[in-house]
């Protein structure tokens, strides 16, 4: 063999390296999106477990309230529903808007009950309603932490897919960015609330 062949064979094998490197880099990246994900599914669950004791609370004093407490419910199974659809697939954007919405949804129906416990000072006084609400609380800011790492994650992979010389590899094994989750869906949402007095 001459120094040519050499010299190509060597560059050939160096790019070969290469793209397993950067193919298992991106492959890497997007279970770390995975595992992310699992990390919210786990703590999304916890807090659906606790959604129905806080409504059992409050139902025994709020029974002309039963509106409100069955928007929770049916909220809550809405979410748990579109929960369950992206954590079979969570890198599919539409599950994870579906879920976005679904956890808007939610997050009303719970802050309209909570507005109604503030208007029942027995309620609001009950030491098992105040605990599940503590509880509630924490596991809100564990899933907006775990969101947060979600969203790292997502964008370590979009930088990655991103960057040349790894696009090739990325665009010729389908590796397409993913999306990062938001906290509201629509631009309506996003607007401060009113508060009339």
């Amino acid at each position: 063999m001459s120094v040519t062949q050499w010299v190509l064979l060597g560059l050939a094998l160096v790019s070969v390296f290469w793209a397993v490197g950067a193919y298992n880099r991106l492959v890497r990246l997007k279970n770390a999106i995975a595992n992310a994900f699992g990390q919210i599914d786990v703590q999304l669950k916890r807090r659906y477990d606790l959604i129905p004791n806080l409504v059992e609370v409050a139902r025994r004093y709020l029974e002309h309230e039963s509106k409100t407490l069955e928007a929770v419910i049916a909220a809550r199974h809405q979410a748990r529903s579109a929960e369950q659809v992206a954590a079979t697939s969570p890198l599919n954007a539409t599950a994870l808007g579906q879920l976005a919405g679904a956890e808007a949804v939610l997050g009303g129906a719970l802050g309209r009950l909570m507005a109604v416990v503030e208007n029942y000072p027995e309620l609001k006084a009950d030491e098992t309603l105040r605990e599940l609400s503590e509880e509630l609380a924490s596991t809100e800011n564990r899933v907006g932490f775990a969101r947060q790492a979600y969203n790292d994650h997502v964008l370590a992979f979009n930088d990655a897919a991103a960057q040349f010389p790894t696009l090739i590899i990325a665009r010729l094994f389908g590796f397409v960015p993913q999306p990062m989750l938001a906290a509201t869906t629509s631009e309506a949402e996003r607007q401060p609330v009113a508060v009339k007095l």
